[in-house]
Order: C-alpha cells, then sequence, then structure tokens
C-alpha cells in the first residue's frame, strides 16, 4: 500500500462534507483506523463463532438470495456463494461510470465496512484500500441497479477486481484485472460467509453519484450568482428588488442569501449605481433571490441527506456482536436518496431554465444593447443560435426531471417488490447538472458581450475580474465566427473559476 501523510481516515466518525470535496481536489489516499480495523476483525470472528454453530439459517449468509432466501447452503458451499454472487450479479450495460465517481465508490464502501457491522475479513477491506490508493478503479457501468436490494450491479462490477475478474483503469488506460495482479503482488481474496452480500448491498452507487452532483451542484451554484450579477448590470436593471427590507419579510435562507450575495457583486458599481433606469425588471432578473434561493434551500435538504446516507450502514443483514444479533432489514433502500436526487435535478434545472430568459432578454434589442448583441446585425447573426442551443438544453433538462423515484417494477419473483429506481434518479441528475453547466456558460458569453456595450461605464471589482479572465479564452465577438468553439471554452472556465466577492 502507498504510505501518504496525505490521506483521509475513514471509521465511525462524521464523515464531512469538505472532506469528501479534498479528497477528490487534491488527490487523497484513504486508510481505516485502528479502532475500525479492530471493530472489522471482532465482527468477523463473532460471524464465525455463530457459522460453527451449525444450528440456524441467516439470510444470504448460509441462505440463497432474493426469492432463493429458503434454501440452505452447506457450509462446503459457503465461499462458492460468495463468489457466484459477485459474478452473477456483474450485470451492468450502459456507459462506464466516471472515474471520480468510482473513486467515491471505493471510499464509500470502505467506510460503511469500517463501522464493523458486514462481517467481512480485515484482508477484503485492505485490498480495497490498495485498489484506492493505487488508482485501481473498476470499470462500472451505469446501467443495472434498480436502487434498492442495494445497487447489486454497479457494486458487483466494483468488486470483481477482488477475485482477479472485471476490468480496471490505471491511469485511464483499461486493463482485465487478471493481468495486473503480479503487478501488485496480488491474490484473488477468497470470500467467506456474508462477504459478497457485505460488499454489494448498499447504496454506494448512489450516493457516490448524489456526492459528486452535490460537489458541482455547490459551485455552480456559487457561478450562477456571479453571472447572474453580471447579466443584471449588463441590462442595466435596478437594484431595488435586492434591497434588504423586501427579503426579510420572507425570509427564506436561500432567497436572503442571494439578495445579500447579489449586493455585495453589484456594490460599487457605477452602472448598478446609475439612476436612468426603468421600473421593473423582467421577472429573470428580478426574481433572482426568489429563484436562486429556492435552488439553494434544496441543495442543503439534499445535502443533508446525503451526508446521513455516506454516514450509515447501509449493507444486509447487519451484524452487532456486542448485542450477540444478526438481524436482517432494508437499509440497502435507496428511497430517501431516490427523491433527493430527483428534487436536486429539478433545483438545478431552474438555474438553467431562468438563466436561458436572461440570455433570451439580453439578445432582445433592449436597454440600448443591439439586437443578438452584435454590432451589425442582420449581415451578423451574433448570439442569436447560442440562445437556440441553451432553449434546447433546458428542454431536455425538463425532460430529465420527471421524476425517477415514483417508478418500481417488480424483481426477484416479487420479492423485491418495491424498488426505488435511485441509481437511474442518479445518473440522471448528473446529466441535468452538466447541461446547467452549459447554459450557464452561454448566459455568461452573452452577458460579458452586453456589458462591452457599456463602455466607459464599468462594473463592480468583482465583475470586472470575471470578465476580464473570461477574455483571455474568449475574445469580443465583433463578427460571426465559430461559435462552438467559444461555447465550450466558456463551459471549461466556469467549472475552474473560483468566485471571489
Amino acid at each position: 500500500m502507498l504510505v501518504s501523510y496525505n490521506y483521509l481516515p475513514l471509521d465511525q466518525k462524521w464523515l464531512h462534507f469538505s472532506q469528501v470535496k479534498n479528497l477528490l481536489a487534491h488527490d487523497q489516499d484513504v486508510s481505516i483506523t485502528f479502532d475500525a480495523h479492530d471493530r472489522i476483525i471482532a465482527c468477523r470472528q463473532f460471524l464465525d463463532e455463530k457459522m460453527a454453530q451449525k444450528d440456524k439459517n441467516y439470510y444470504g449468509i448460509n441462505t440463497g438470495f432474493g426469492f432463493l432466501q429458503n434454501i440452505t447452503i452447506d457450509d462446503s458451499q459457503i465461499e462458492q456463494l460468495q463468489y457466484n454472487l459477485i459474478v452473477s450479479h456483474a450485470c451492468g450495460m450502459g456507459e462506464e461510470v466516471p472515474a471520480p465517481i468510482v473513486k467515491l465508490m471505493l471510499m464509500l464502501k470502505i467506510k460503511s465496512l469500517s463501522y464493523g457491522h458486514s462481517g467481512v475479513q480485515i484482508e477484503t477491506v485492505k485490498r480495497l484500500l490498495e485498489m484506492y490508493n493505487n488508482r485501481v478503479l473498476p470499470v462500472i457501468y451505469t446501467q443495472g441497479s434498480l436502487g434498492a436490494s442495494g445497487d447489486l450491479s454497479p457494486l458487483s462490477h466494483l468488486s470483481l477486481p477482488l477475485l482477479g475478474l472485471g476490468e480496471v483503469h490505471i491511469d485511464g488506460v483499461k486493463h482485465a484485472t487478471a493481468s495486473i495482479m503480479e503487478r501488485y503482488h496480488w491474490s484473488p481474496i477468497k470470500l467467506q460467509s456474508k462477504e459478497g452480500l457485505a460488499l454489494i448491498n448498499g447504496t454506494q452507487f448512489m450516493s457516490a453519484y448524489g456526492m459528486y452532483c452535490l460537489q458541482k451542484a455547490e459551485h455552480l451554484i456559487e457561478m450562477a450568482q456571479l453571472i447572474a450579477a453580471l447579466s443584471f448590470d449588463a441590462f442595466n436593471c435596478t437594484t431595488e428588488p435586492l434591497s434588504p427590507q423586501i427579503h426579510s419579510i420572507r425570509a427564506h435562507e436561500g432567497q436572503v442569501q442571494t439578495a445579500q450575495k447579489l449586493r455585495d457583486y453589484l456594490a460599487v458599481s457605477s452602472i448598478a449605481e446609475s439612476t436612468n433606469k426603468q421600473i421593473q425588471d423582467p421577472y429573470s432578473f428580478r426574481c433572482i433571490p426568489q429563484v436562486h434561493g429556492a435552488t439553494i434551500d434544496a441543495f442543503n435538504h439534499v445535502l443533508s441527506i446525503f451526508m446521513r446516507e455516506i454516514n450509515s450502514v447501509t449493507d444486509n443483514p447487519n451484524i452487532f456482536p456486542d448485542q450477540d444479533l444478526i438481524v436482517s432489514g432494508g437499509n440497502f433502500h435507496g428511497q430517501p436518496l431516490a427523491i433527493s436526487l430527483d428534487y436536486l435535478a429539478i433545483a438545478m434545472s431552474e438555474l438553467a431554465n431562468i438563466s436561458e430568459r436572461r440570455t433570451y432578454q439580453l439578445l432582445s434589442g433592449q436597454r440600448g444593447l443591439p439586437l443578438f448583441l452584435v454590432k451589425d446585425p442582420g449581415l451578423h447573426s451574433g448570439f442569436m443560435i447560442p440562445q437556440y442551443t441553451a432553449a434546447g438544453i433546458v428542454s431536455e433538462n425538463k425532460q430529465l426531471c420527471t421524476p425517477a423515484s415514483v417508478d418500481s417494477i417488480s424483481s426477484s419473483n416479487n420479492q423485491e417488490d418495491h424498488v426505488s429506481m435511485g441509481a437511474n434518479a442518479a445518473t440522471k441528475c448528473l446529466r441535468v447538472i452538466d447541461n446547467v453547466e452549459k447554459v450557464l456558460a452561454i448566459e455568461l458569453l452573452s452577458a460579458a458581450q452586453a456589458l462591452e456595450f457599456r463602455r466607459p461605464a464599468k462594473s463592480s471589482e468583482p465583475i470586472e475580474k470575471l470578465v476580464e479572465l473570461l477574455r483571455q479564452k474568449v475574445s469580443f465577438m465583433g463578427a460571426d465566427r465559430l461559435m462552438h468553439t467559444d461555447m465550450v471554452a466558456a463551459t471549461q472556465f466556469i467549472a475552474a473559476y473560483t468566485p471571489v466577492a
């Protein structure tokens, strides 16, 4: 195992959002604490003692799975049972899961096992740590999980390399696991009772997607505030709707925060401070605090759900050595995550909806701005078609925001007769958030172009800094050119930019 002081220790202590973000941002290693090490060993010893008594069946430990729960498995076949479980459930299809999400899945599985309620061997956990710290990332597919009974298929693909099976990515290159075992001096893990079930029961696919989405969403919310402030000045809006008195009498936290953020961004802007303005602005400008604020409140709610989830044990059955208990339940069911992911997708899509409307207004030839933000409209189309693209993307988001969590399909011969579809909610939530980034990029390009027509008037320092740095990537458009390149550059710019108030 690689040795590094730049690592995240995992055990039953609360894992914070900031730690998850740092894990990816700084490419940290992970470890388990001595306490976690001891709990894992103690749980395994307790389970071995229970299995030696040979007087009781425990679900998935010495029985079949799902509808096959009533079939007793002979002691001589326990290892084969767990092996069969992994290989038979690795039925993923579709696109490959992005590497950062695979890393989160690995970390979250280790975190869940560290509580000592799952019955795995310490050797299994150590191998997962070695995989993570050597950046050996299993190839996992986006399709295959129903979001209940655990994320069975994706977690089976996650677990295949423990057996020397499946495929892995190392430094972006795909390898058959069998071909790299010798490189790391690994032998296939011989799974003991309950281990296969512990590995694939759980919500780590949904949870990893959720944490990745939340990380992206947090950044895009910050960028949406700054870009909205830029558009606000570019459209020469009145600041009256940002007055604190208005928001104090409808004190939704996100709304109050957004109004304050926009006041901060627009402070000492000569454009914002000018008095020659219309009485009211369109809703897409006037109601930024109310709309953006609602998204912030939704984000905070969803974050609280996911932080509780990643600090939980979600496999089945659960083992409690101190209480002499092995209990079968349903902590693997992804309903809390499915509903929350649908909620996050809807909330984030609204950032794009209102952003596209601001773009439309900026192109409309009002407030002293030229039609389509180009000096010679007619000869030049200017920013006409980027708005088409934004409109198409927000329409796609509306389709993607149909909730997955209201659907359910019975499986396992009706034993698993209600499922969350949280995995579908997870993958489409990421698609929505990626789309939001593109729509914000189009607004950024449009608003920066519009601001140039306000010269020599200046906006505030944070807004001018934003435009200055954008201009290092995308120049002012004086005549028609290939705008796809600009739009891609602006999207990358947003992903990398850190707003400074």
